[in-house]
């Protein structure tokens, strides 16, 4: 196969459908990072990836090349695995802030790299802003620091890591292009592979509430992320799960953080936010040989949790990245509140038997927390709370969600939004499990990955 050093003619031999060599795929994505491929190159790049794919080849050869655009983690001298985890995001998702503390008390060290809020789904990073103190963007030697130390921090990406990729997202955000399985499975993995990961597990959402709400296509993007990371030669497992509902109670930044709290110190039991974390934990304490299967390692994440361990692990990484050193025990007191709160009353008493996750994302965004322009401020107080789930009867005295605002008319407003987003019955309805299936490396066609 003859290769081409001229970027236009790399882009048309895509755009016809042709498969690019690694070397190839490595000059556009050098061009990428030193600025010699203009926005239009990069643009009308996206576009032929997002209309004829790639093979999973050429997808390693993406995420690779991508990963070796920035610096890449090393970690000489621990004694355990370097272990991470990532979730495409859906409403309500706090579960990063219990599965990094769980896996470090488990003998891991995690230094999980999240974001912060994509359209009506919330960020991890936002959550944590509303910790006072609390420094999500800390030096990359401070971050291999409070890991090697403490076994787990929760940060921010830095620009000396897969910085190709930071351009390209950009890019692909204002040419209708971010669907693209390739280029999503390359922008994942380009910044865990950077983080010098032994590890990965993958929390794949479908449902009303996540970014690909259809189960086929959720499960194609869990099964190619697996497979191109065992391509890349990192260890990747996943959960394919349901976002057609809120993930535990709350959904808003501070609101999301005091449930966590709540879960880390045994008040409250509650049972998805326990199972998918334990779930996850489980696989990857198998995969990283710290457990001997992935139900070993699920029951010994559940034994951290209750024993209060996990707990005392969050207190101190929260502590070592400038967060108060009684966070854990004094949470209510850190966290600001809105002042205003509103009960969303159900239209007829009965069982919910469906949520359109998307709308309660919505309304959060609606009431100002998350982001509708990318320079936008969030308020951490507003949200939801108590909210309920698929399956659970509601009488007519016993709302369906409490809105908390920074303003009542916002309330208000927030609570119509939220009152149609649920479906009642009279006969209780058949619930889906939290989790669908777990994937693990295959092999894939020799097509391309569309």
């Amino acid at each position: 196969m003859t290769e081409y050093y001229i970027p236009q003619e790399i882009i048309r031999r895509k755009r016809d459908g042709l498969v690019l060599a690694p070397r190839e795929i490595a000059l556009l994505v050098n061009g990428l990072t030193d600025g010699s491929l203009a926005d239009e190159q990069v643009g009308a790049l996206a576009m032929a990836i997002f209309l004829n794919g790639m093979s999973t080849e050429e997808t390693v050869a993406l995420t690779m090349a991508m990963r070796d655009s920035g610096q890449i983690l090393r970690w000489s001298g621990l004694d355990g695995p370097v272990v991470d985890k990532h979730s495409t995001g859906g409403i309500g998702d706090k579960l990063s802030l219990l599965i990094a503390p769980i896996l470090a008390e488990c003998g891991a060290f995690v230094p999980m790299i999240s974001g912060r809020g994509l359209g009506h789904t919330g960020g991890t990073l936002d959550k944590l802003d509303s910790i006072p103190g609390y420094d999500t963007r800390p030096s990359l030697d401070r971050l291999q620091r409070i890991v090697r130390e403490i076994g787990c921090a929760i940060v921010g990406q830095t620009s000396e890591l897969a910085p190709a990729d930071r351009r390209l997202y950009a890019i692909r955000d204002v040419t209708a292009t971010v669907e693209s399985i390739p280029l999503i499975t390359a922008s994942i993995l380009s910044k865990k592979l950077a983080e010098g990961l032994d590890v990965l597990v993958m929390d794949v959402k479908f449902g009303s509430g996540a970014f690909l709400p259809e189960p086929d296509r959720a499960e194609f993007l869990a099964q190619t992320i697996v497979n191109v990371a065992d391509g890349a030669g990192i260890c990747c497992r996943a959960l394919l799960t349901n976002m057609s509902r809120c993930l535990g109670r709350t959904a808003g930044n501070a609101l999301e953080v005091l449930e966590v709290v709540s879960v880390l110190r045994s008040e409250s039991r509650q049972r998805d936010l326990i199972d998918i974390s334990t779930e996850l934990c489980g696989e990857a304490l198998a995969a990283a040989n710290l457990a001997s299967s992935p139900e070993a390692g699920k029951k010994r994440a559940l034994e951290v949790l209750q024993s209060g361990r996990a707990a005392e692990r969050f207190g101190t990484m929260v502590s070592s990245l400038g967060g108060p050193v009684d966070f854990i025990e004094n949470a209510e007191t850190y966290l600001p509140r809105a002042p205003f709160q509103h009960a969303v009353m159900p239209d007829r008493p009965g069982y919910v038997a469906a949520i359109d996750a998307r709308i309660l994302g919505l309304a959060v965004l609606s009431l100002g927390g998350g982001r509708m322009a990318s320079d936008q401020a969030i308020d951490p107080r507003v949200g939801l709370s108590a909210v309920k789930a698929p399956g659970e009867y509601v009488d007519a005295n016993e709302p369906l969600a409490i809105v908390h605002a920074s303003a009542d008319a916002n309330a208000g407003h927030a609570a119509a939004q939220i009152q149609a987003a649920f479906e009642m019955t009279e006969a209780a309805p058949e619930i889906e499990p939290y989790i669908r299936r777990k994937l693990t490396p295959t092999a894939m066609a020799n097509g391309p990955i569309a």
